[in-house]
């Protein structure tokens, strides 16, 4: 209010009656803040981009659809993310983002730019349903340690990698990657779609709690420890805290919540058969996350922690490869997903030198390659993920191309593209974007690559991403190397 508001008028001893609160004044003052925060957002975006420009992080030339113009993919074969088969004789047509349609060959509009693709395969962008955004690109050290500007920073050039391995889409699964999905959807840095989860929830002493034993016991007074502060871990213990953090992920725009219900091959401290949070703190948090339109999924590998997550109404089950065959018809019987990962042991696999992580590590295993075996005995809903963190981002293609060696590589490549698309739409209205991923069909969004490999053969171009000929996220053209 303005100063004449309390000053005593010469005439009468009263005050005065200003205008400064009335409709109009209001709504004046409304257009003048919202030119000021427009002006100082222009300023700092502009800052912003001149800063990831230096450090490598600006978005690439991508080739956007030209305005009024759609955009006909021909001379192609096609995988739709759907059905289990290569198609041929189609076109695909993409206007404003989406496909608009799939005309039989020669049938497309006369006034579309035509990209030809040689008599390549055109396959749906690529999903990875269990990442971590901003703690893959840096060492666990690193992640807890150096400065959080770094740490993103880095997750910002793994972005733009992700993105020209031809995964479109990830499904964040714990970490702080508000800012950086708010980058990449700005065009501030180069990367995939995020569907981010925010902070893991984990209780005290569980597969969240990256404190080390001399901050305890925590106080009432104490400060929050460097990972909650930062966003990678929010430590809850009882139903009402579970529901407090729960609800401040969901307010910080999370898609869908994390919670760790079980141990961890390496955790320093829960060990792996171990059982975290009761069934009723995990039903709060389901209970808050149901109340806004979304789901939970949890971090757990036994049947016991599965069978008590189901319980409570967790709607994907992460990992899970130590479940015996009864928890997985439970599964199956409850329409739980189930995000698996290829955890081989093999070359791409963590180093341990504590036996009871390397014989944890064997027996997972062991237990992936059950989990693939029933997964399709008993018709579970299942996506493929990778959970690589802590470095290795390059072997993201290879660890699908793995999927092969358990399934024909069309139902390889279905769990990364149309079966993922599909539990991200889990989501419901909390999905960051609107329209359906992982398919190539009239209505999705044109998220799409075009390959050199036969994909009914096998998936061994993967290993290279200078097989991607061509990767399209929302109608633009990020890479284009067809010549």
């Amino acid at each position: 209010m303005c100063r004449a508001c309390f000053e005593p008028s010469a005439d009468h001893g009263q005050s005065h009656f200003c205008q400064c609160g009335s409709p109009d004044t209001l709504a004046a003052m409304r257009r003048i803040e919202a030119d000021i925060s427009r002006r100082q957002m222009m300023g700092g975006m502009a800052a912003v981009v001149g800063m990831f420009a230096g450090f490598g992080l600006a978005p690439g030339q991508g080739r956007a659809q030209v305005p009024g113009r759609p955009i006909l993919l021909t001379n192609l074969r096609l995988f739709d993310g759907a059905d289990l088969s290569v198609q041929s004789g189609k076109e695909i047509l993409i206007d404003g983002g989406r496909i608009a349609a799939l005309p039989s060959a020669g049938q497309g509009p006369e006034d579309a730019e035509r990209i030809d693709c040689g008599g390549r395969t055109a396959i749906p962008g690529l999903i990875d349903c269990h990442w971590h955004a901003t703690l893959v690109g840096v060492s666990q050290i690193a992640a807890m340690t150096q400065d959080i500007g770094f740490v993103h920073l880095m997750a910002g050039k793994e972005a733009g990698e992700t993105l020209m391995r031809g995964f479109t889409t990830v499904r964040d699964v714990g970490g702080p990657a508000f800012g950086l999905q708010a980058a990449v959807d700005r065009g501030v840095v180069s990367g995939p779609r995020i569907f981010p989860a925010g902070a893991i929830l984990s209780q005290t002493s569980g597969h969240g709690d990256f404190r080390f034993q001399n901050s305890l016991p925590m106080m009432p007074s104490d400060p929050a420890d460097y990972a909650t502060r930062q966003g990678m871990t929010a430590l809850a213990d009882g139903e009402a805290e579970v529901l407090r953090r729960t609800r401040e992920q969901l307010m910080k725009g999370a898609s869908q919540i994390k919670i760790s219900a079980g141990g961890g091959v390496a955790s320093s401290y829960d060990p792996l058969e171990s059982l975290q949070f009761t069934e009723r703190e995990i039903r709060a948090a389901v209970d808050a996350a149901t109340d806004w339109g979304t789901y939970v999924c949890a971090h757990v590998y036994t049947s016991t922690g599965i069978r008590r997550c189901i319980a409570a109404g967790v709607r994907s089950i992460e990992h899970g490869q130590l479940a015996d065959e009864d928890t997985v018809r439970m599964m199956a019987d409850t329409g739980t997903w189930w995000s698996i990962q290829p955890f081989l042991a093999d070359e791409d696999a963590n180093r341990y030198t504590d036996p009871k992580a390397i014989a944890a590590q064997r027996s997972v295993a062991e237990g992936t390659v059950r989990a693939f075996e029933w997964a399709d005995k008993h018709k579970v809903d299942w996506a493929f993920g990778t959970d690589i963190l802590y470095g290795g981002g390059e072997g993201q293609g290879r660890q699908l191309a793995k999927l092969a060696r358990f399934m024909s590589p069309l139902s390889a490549l279905h769990r990364a593209t149309g079966a993922a698309g599909q539990l991200l739409a889990m989501s419901g209205a909390r999905a960051p974007y609107e329209g359906r991923l992982g398919v190539i069909a009239e209505g999705a969004l044109a998220d799409l690559l075009v390959v050199d490999g036969d994909v009914e053969a096998n998936l061994d171009w993967l290993a290279d991403t200078a097989n991607l000929r061509i990767i399209m996220k929302g109608g633009r053209i990020v890479k284009d190397s067809r010549a």
